[in-house]
């Protein structure tokens, strides 16, 4: 393999990049985990993992990918044929909704453009109309990676009360855990679910649940098969800061890394952060006279940006000339709009200068590529960063 000088731009929406700080926290001689010394770290990542959530219930972390947590959710808390609501957001909430079919559940999957999130009206009225409340939860993607639309999760939640049905309501945040602002408890979810790779900024390998009394209650009666994924030995494990099987060690050391890290920057700050840099991806974009795949400006994503590729151009392409030429790799068009769109990741570790030299290599790959753009979209992305700059250097004086 030919060496290449500089930094890989690593600018899919996850796993993201990992800072030095937390590479280091990993790089450090694995602990016993029956030990002494690993009840306190594990105590102190159970309980700053719960600000993050925005909960001050349990938060229980798998050895596993997001996928893992997707079942743990639905395996402690339904029952074989229970039914379950849906809606076809993008890729992701595609995949769970078919976990969901495997594990013997019925669901109902409201079918999407994928270029919308989930309509909190659509949600109210399917379960005024379940007048037999067989409906026995509702699922939801936060932030649909594979899209970069964003669902309104405390408007759902409305609808849900507004309803008047005691669903479950189940969410999914991989993408926008310390990415976009989310409040577990005020926004009365029963499961979140998240994994390590993306706004945690650590490698893959961790996933969470974050859930509510009602989610543990129902996880008593709760029937589908479960043994790896069962809550019960976790939170009884957990109390001293343990758990039940062999954790991912070392993960946790750069968990704890992240979570001090996340901290210190202030989780408003990190949301404010995300904001102003999916803006700035979104200026280019228009300044490129692209269009960009999320249809409704309230559901725009700050984690990732989905960019439509004009007719006759594919994005697949594209993103190959930007990896050999630049050696930047961009996100794939996934299911439905393979081909048809890339995905500019702006998540996680991530500042201004990085966020410049993407949109740069991006322009310069769709001009090497012979797609028809104008000329102004970094030059749009920059003016605006350097405005918002300016503005918080008045604000903070």
């Amino acid at each position: 393999m030919t060496y290449r000088s500089g930094r890989h731009f690593l600018q899919i929406p996850g796993p993201t990049n990992v800072p030095d700080r937390v590479l280091r926290a990993i790089d450090a001689p694995t602990m016993d985990h029956r030990g002494p010394e690993f009840g306190v770290l594990g105590k102190y990542v159970l309980e700053g993992l719960k600000p993050i959530f925005k909960t001050k219930n349990p938060v229980i972390i798998f050895p596993a990918s997001g996928t893992g947590a997707w079942e743990a959710a639905l395996v402690n808390t339904l029952s074989p044929g229970d039914k379950v609501l849906m809606v076809e957001t993008g890729q992701f909430a595609t995949l769970w909704q078919e976990m969901a079919d495997r594990l013997g559940l019925t669901v109902e999957f409201v079918a999407g453009d994928w270029r919308s999130g989930v309509d909190p009206k659509l949600i109210e009225a399917k379960l005024k109309e379940d007048k037999g409340h067989t409906i026995k939860a509702v699922c939801a993607v936060h932030n649909e990676t594979s899209t970069g639309v964003t669902s309104r999760i405390g408007l759902i939640r409305k609808a849900i009360d507004a309803a008047g049905h005691p669903a479950l309501y189940l969410v999914d945040t991989i993408s926008s855990l310390a990415s976009i602002d989310y409040r577990h408890d005020e926004w009365g979810v029963d499961v979140t679910v998240s994994g390590s790779q993306k706004g945690l900024m650590l490698p893959p390998g961790l996933s969470f649940n974050a859930i509510s009394d009602k989610a543990i209650a129902a996880s008593k009666k709760a029937g589908l098969t479960k043994s790896y994924w069962d809550w019960a030995p976790m939170l009884a494990a957990n109390e001293k800061g343990y758990f039940p099987y062999t954790p991912a060690t070392n993960l946790l050391y750069g968990l704890k890394e992240a979570i001090d890290m996340l901290m210190e920057e202030g989780l408003d700050n990190v949301f404010a952060r995300h904001d102003r840099h999916a803006e700035a991806t979104r200026r280019a974009v228009r300044g490129w006279g692209l269009e960009i795949l999320a249809k409704n400006p309230e559901e725009y994503s700050s984690a990732l940006t989905a960019v439509l590729m004009p007719e006759g151009h594919n994005a697949d392409a594209l993103r190959k000339v930007i990896l050999d030429k630049f050696d930047m790799s961009l996100g794939a068009g996934l299911g439905k709009v393979a081909g048809k769109v890339f995905r500019i990741g702006h998540l996680g570790d991530f500042n201004d200068l990085t966020l410049a030299g993407t949109l740069s290599g991006v322009e310069m790959g769709l001009k090497l590529a012979g797609v028809p753009i104008k000329a102004s979209g970094v030059a749009e992305a920059l003016a605006y960063l350097g405005e918002a700059n300016t503005g918080a250097k008045s604000a903070a004086a």
